[in-house]
């Protein structure tokens, strides 16, 4: 079943998400030993400076397999239980029953039941059915904001509940997340960042991935333009913010080459061993940001091509900038795509986004990489 590159294939379906309306896009293709990597596009839309394959990027949710990937770390060290509850761990930020009944596992795969933090912390967020009511006044005000985790997971605990421990489907919220920095922190002395970066990061080798310290991104990067569903126009660059609202969440920086390589090795057992892949394997039905129904597992969720073959990886945005991180249950074939526009699709009467060719094309993208 393997495909061999197309590069003739690729370059135009990446030409067609640009002239659908990216403004940049770049990614890399791996396929056993062979490497296509491509950049089309502007990263910065005043000079015309253009893309390239090797820039560094904000790579959002794919944070959360190196969040997950650590925890599990820890289970094999013995210092976490994977059904132990939260509440043995971190009795007073999640208190009482709830943490009682909310495990670790259920934090890594959403099905805990806690709320969403961002509507609390950014007011004129929403979440779908109501992004109607939506404006991107609160992503202007706190570019420069420093983020407390210990307040944005108390935005989250103490908010109306949106299922119970362990049922189904569960409901994506980066609160477990944010939950799961805390639970590194207490078993290791050290903060989740740190622990992120020595037991995963260096692990597995990579030399262009790692936390921001601050609002900038270092290195070569792209600018980052966030349309918010059509109020901000044109869109706006939002690539100079502090992600610490994300902390392991979704505030990780990296290259599309580096994350082609992380999950070539998670998948070959370099970062957790075999039973702890095939935890992370174990999916279930969550309702997504976007309000769809996805299978999730532990840090992964999978992509299916008819006959095609099974790929697992993350997907990941930020105010501005998009990554799809995949890789083939085998190993072999490997994709890493990012955008630097979000959030292009304007809204209905109702307040759904209504479909725009960037979706269409992009689709086609990833269909060509993954599957030839």
């Amino acid at each position: 079943m393997r495909n061999p590159l197309d590069s003739a294939a690729l370059d135009a379906a990446m030409e067609n998400v640009h002239r659908a309306g990216i403004p940049g896009l770049f990614a890399e293709v791996r396929d056993g030993d062979q490497v296509w990597r491509g950049a089309v596009g502007v990263a910065d839309v005043d000079t015309g400076r253009p893309v390239t394959a090797d820039l560094r990027h904000r790579v959002g949710s794919v944070t959360k397999t190196f969040t997950a990937a650590a925890v599990l770390q820890q289970v094999e060290a013995g210092r976490i239980g994977l059904d132990t509850s939260i509440g043995r761990y971190l009795p007073g930020v999640v208190p009482g029953e709830r943490g009682d009944a909310i495990t670790v596992r259920m934090l890594i795969n959403h099905t805990s039941g806690l709320a969403e933090y961002l509507p609390y912390a950014y007011p004129s967020f929403k979440a779908l059915p109501d992004l109607a009511n939506t404006g991107p006044q609160s992503l202007d005000g706190n570019r420069f904001t420093r983020s407390d985790p210990v307040e944005l997971i108390a935005m989250g605990v103490t908010a109306p509940a949106v299922g119970v421990p362990g049922g189904a489907p569960g409901v994506y919220s980066n609160t477990n997340y944010l939950l799961l920095g805390r639970l590194l922190e207490q078993v290791t002395g050290t903060t989740a960042e740190e622990c992120i970066t020595r037991n995963v990061i260096e692990r597995a080798g990579l030399r262009d991935t790692g936390f921001p310290d601050g609002p900038y991104v270092d290195g070569p990067h792209s600018q980052l333009y966030e349309a918010w569903f059509g109020m901000i126009d044109p869109p706006r660059d939002f690539s100079v913010y502090d992600m610490s609202w994300a902390h392991p969440a979704g505030s990780l920086i990296s290259t599309v080459a580096d994350l082609n390589h992380f999950y070539g090795m998670l998948l070959a057992g370099g970062i957790v061993g075999p039973s702890s892949l095939a935890q992370m394997q174990r999916t279930g039905p969550v309702v997504s940001q976007e309000g769809t129904m996805i299978d999730y597992g532990l840090g992964l969720y999978p992509m299916d091509g008819p006959g095609r073959g099974t790929f697992w990886g993350h997907g990941g945005t930020v105010w501005g900038g998009g990554t799809l991180a995949m890789i083939r249950a085998d190993g072999r074939r490997r994709m890493a795509v990012a955008v630097n526009l979000q959030r292009w699709n304007r809204l209905d009467s109702s307040g759904r986004p209504q479909p725009h060719p960037i979706d269409d094309a992009l689709a086609a993208l990833h269909h060509v990489a993954m599957y030839g």
